[in-house]
């Protein structure tokens, strides 16, 4: 499939990039596209085809990458699904998962469309911080519909085969609540590490002692601000939400404090140490692999055959199948495709004890 795949990245930041430069490593035949002309210069200085207008870079291609800033994308979706055939499979890489896919639904873009989120990042950014090997071992969340099953498919198989990446499938809604608390609110709480120390009186004494802690906790701060707002501004819902979380731990861990409370304080951090040990140690053994047959698209006629109702329902099955593996912690690590089934390979977190 790689060898014949035609490929473009529309978008070629840190993440596009790297999509990019990955592609054209495993050969695949790929076109870069980004608003900047520097970014087209630079892009055409490492040898790969960045044509100056969308079009060309999109034309006749079987799979397309949309990179973009994330309040750009559901515009971006519109003009690109606009410029390709409708055998193009479209994706995104967007930090929230929820607004898009309801654009697409909206504009009858399921079919082709797979919102998508690989998990995976530095705070720098730019084509020249890309790297081809950004998401290696890395999550890589994929929404699927019913009527888009087809291209769920084919894309996970291309990103464990060339991204080697984990695919792990999620309902939008659940992939914005997940990604609040995994990604969205550690970025907050970095950018409120850092403010306080920013207005405390003795700013140059902390970084004077600032260490591994510090470091760690405020790492994403780097990222640019504006990526950041965009991200905090849409998942807003889910990241208020977790924000009046903090704000009660706070105050019970204030609590504590004013009180003297060893004791209360030793539950609160031996509980988030839990967690924290329960992520290192975390294990996902292969489950037996799940066959389903190559079901047809959600969508059937009203004089639709029996057997033909009866592949629908198995696609509803393993729709079922992906989406409760994702929220269950779990992932995809292959999917393998023949003209009568599709087989999953995935891991399952270990049952505690």
């Amino acid at each position: 499939m790689v060898d014949s795949l035609r490929a473009a990245v529309v978008g070629t930041g840190l993440i596009g990039g790297s999509i990019l430069l990955r592609l054209r490593e495993r050969g695949v035949d790929v076109a870069g596209w980004d608003p900047d002309a520097a970014t087209r210069a630079e892009g055409r200085a490492r040898g790969v085809d960045f044509p100056d207008a969308l079009a060309d870079a999109v034309r006749d291609r079987d799979l397309v990458f949309l990179c973009g800033p994330l309040s750009s994308l559901p515009e971006t979706l519109r003009t690109v699904s606009g410029l390709t055939g409708p055998d193009c499979v479209l994706t995104d890489v967007g930090s929230t998962k929820g607004g898009i896919a309801a654009y697409a639904a909206a504009h009858g873009l399921t079919g082709r469309f797979v919102p998508g989120h690989p998990m995976a990042g530095t705070e720098r950014a730019g084509l020249t911080a890309a790297s081809p090997a950004l998401f290696d071992g890395a999550a890589w969340v994929l929404c699927p519909t019913a009527a888009g099953l087809d291209r769920f498919r084919t894309l996970a198989a291309l990103l464990v085969g060339v991204f080697g990446a984990r695919i792990v499938p999620l309902d939008p809604d659940a992939h914005d609540a997940a990604a609040a608390l995994a990604s969205h609110l550690p970025h907050l709480l970095a950018g409120v590490l850092a403010a306080t120390v920013v207005e405390a009186d003795l700013r140059d004494a902390a970084l004077g002692l600032a260490a591994g802690s510090f470091r760690d906790g405020t790492r994403v701060v780097g990222t640019p601000a504006a990526r950041t707002v965009d991200m905090l501004l849409n998942n807003r819902d889910q990241v208020l939400a977790q924000i009046d979380r903090v704000t009660g731990l706070l105050d019970r861990y204030a609590a504590a404090l004013r009180g003297g409370d060893a004791a209360a304080l030793a539950g609160l951090q031996q509980r988030a140490r839990g967690l924290r040990l329960a992520l290192l140690d975390r294990e996902l053994p292969a489950a037996a692999p799940r066959v389903f047959p190559r079901a047809l698209p959600h969508d059937l006629p009203h004089d639709a055959e029996p057997a033909d109702e009866a592949r629908g329902a198995a696609a509803d099955g393993e729709l079922a199948y992906l989406l409760s593996l994702g929220a269950a912690g779990g992932y995809l690590t292959g999917c393998a495709v023949t003209e009568a089934t599709v087989t999953y390979t995935a891991h399952l977190p270990a049952a505690p004890g």
